[in-house]
């Protein structure tokens, strides 16, 4: 009895968002006169959003994130048998100007809890200019039998590094930490799980929560990380097809990478070398050869967030473009029998994640000469906001239980007001291979 209490509570939280979207519209819309009555009656507001386009965006996006909901309540860690034969596994750092932070990823993964004569640490240094090498080498001589260094000249880029990391690898199993993360002990026995739960997974995504909660961007982004990496990502392991696994965390089978791997380093995208965005594009490989990716929530990486806004924004500005060029390499095969069953929700996930496409160009053109500019409409919107995101930040809440659910709504203004030029850049300079963030 109380494990339906709980169930029935959980999938009531989870409704939430779908009734704050639905009420915070209807407010908006009735705010600049298109329904009457100022915050009617919810079918009211569902009839009166249909006739508007971002209504009906809002409609699909609201029922599309109850659908979610649903499918996050199911969601459960895989488990490994009890008589499982653990395989050899590569963990693979590249690290670029990290410094004293290299040797702390190091260390988590040297103390963890697999067996070290089944684990490797390969630790591939990408030109670095600081210290990040001096750091590697002290670890290097604490683990002799473990740690294994690559070290290149000059910077050739993220990708490289880990083309040379796995091709030094001798494990059947490969996992990618980035150099300014740390994994909790049980992380790397956890990432192997799923492989030996399930033989037709073939990647898995680790959970990321941010390391660093010291000021206000950060923060924000705690709870920014916790809905789309734990809330988006277990969703989507339900239908085994996370979209993204991510450079913070992610595990593969040897198998379903190394002969991709000279494409994955050749990657273009109108006649330029793509940089950005390897762990997108390695999922949508995996993908692409008919394996599941899933989410493992026991796997925890702590990562280092952006605490400046010039950080963050240098940062969306990358993972944008990587959504952009990515997203083209998934819808060509989207379509297709490129998996034997789970096609019609990721290619639902694809088109309602690219409403905000729709949003953005119907904002630039048309939103001007709908709704009047004035300051009532003005304050019901932001109001409006304010609402919807903070029933959506309410999944943080249930998740990690602290009141620090509300810097999510704070983000949502803040991102309102000044992180929309990002998407529209990344449009524009899409072609552009550099990192952005060094």
């Amino acid at each position: 009895m109380q494990r339906i209490v709980r169930r029935a509570l959980i999938a009531c939280v989870g409704l939430l968002p779908l009734l704050g979207g639905l009420l915070s519209i209807g407010w908006m819309l009735g705010a600049s006169g298109r329904l009457a009555g100022g915050l009617p009656a919810l079918w009211t507001a569902i009839l009166g959003m249909m006739s508007h386009p971002i209504g009906i965006v809002v409609v699909i996006q609201s029922v599309y994130t109850a659908l979610l909901s649903g499918l996050w309540v199911r969601y459960r860690p895989f488990e490994a048998p009890a008589d499982a034969q653990w395989p050899k596994v590569s963990v693979v750092i590249p690290a670029f100007n990290e410094g004293p932070m290299v040797e702390r990823s190091i260390r988590s993964v040297a103390s963890c809890d697999y067996p070290p004569e089944l684990l490797e640490i390969i630790v591939v240094d990408d030109g670095s200019r600081d210290d990040t090498f001096f750091h590697m080498q002290r670890l290097r001589r604490e683990h002799p039998d473990l740690v294994k260094l690559v070290r290149f000249k000059g910077n050739r880029g993220k990708r490289e590094a880990l083309v040379a990391g796995f091709r030094a690898a001798t494990g059947s199993i490969l996992v990618t930490i980035d150099s300014d993360s740390e994994i909790d002990r049980q992380t790397v026995r956890e990432m192997v799980a799923p492989f030996l739960a399930d033989s037709e997974i073939g990647a898995v995504a680790g959970q990321v929560v941010v390391l660093n909660r010291d000021t206000t961007i950060s923060r924000m982004l705690e709870v920014q990380y916790a809905l789309a990496f734990d809330f988006g990502r277990a969703a989507q392991s339900t239908y085994r097809c996370v979209a993204c696994c991510p450079g913070a965390l992610s595990s593969f089978r040897r198998e379903a990478i190394l002969p991709f791997l000279d494409e994955w380093a050749g990657q273009t995208f109108l006649g330029r070398p793509v940089n950005h965005g390897e762990d997108q594009a390695l999922t949508n490989i995996v993908l692409r050869q008919g394996y599941d990716t899933v989410y493992q929530r026991t796997a925890i990486v702590r990562t280092l967030a952006p605490v400046t806004y010039k950080q963050m924004s240098r940062m969306f500005v990358r993972w944008d473009r990587s959504y952009i060029v990515e997203g083209f390499s998934f819808a060509k095969f989207m379509f297709t029998r490129y998996r034997r069953k789970n096609r019609v929700l990721p290619a639902v996930t694809f088109l309602v994640s690219n409403l905000r496409l729709f949003l953005f160009f119907y904002g630039l053109v048309l939103l001007p000469t709908t709704f009047q500019t004035n300051l009532t409409v003005v304050v019901h919107s932001a109001i409006a906001l304010l609402l919807g995101a903070t029933f959506t930040a309410l999944y943080y809440l249930r998740i990690e239980r602290s009141f620090r659910f509300l810097y999510g709504a704070l983000y949502s203004v803040y991102c309102v007001l000044l992180l929309q030029w990002i998407l529209p850049w990344a449009l524009i300079t899409v072609r552009d291979e550099r990192w952005g963030t060094r």
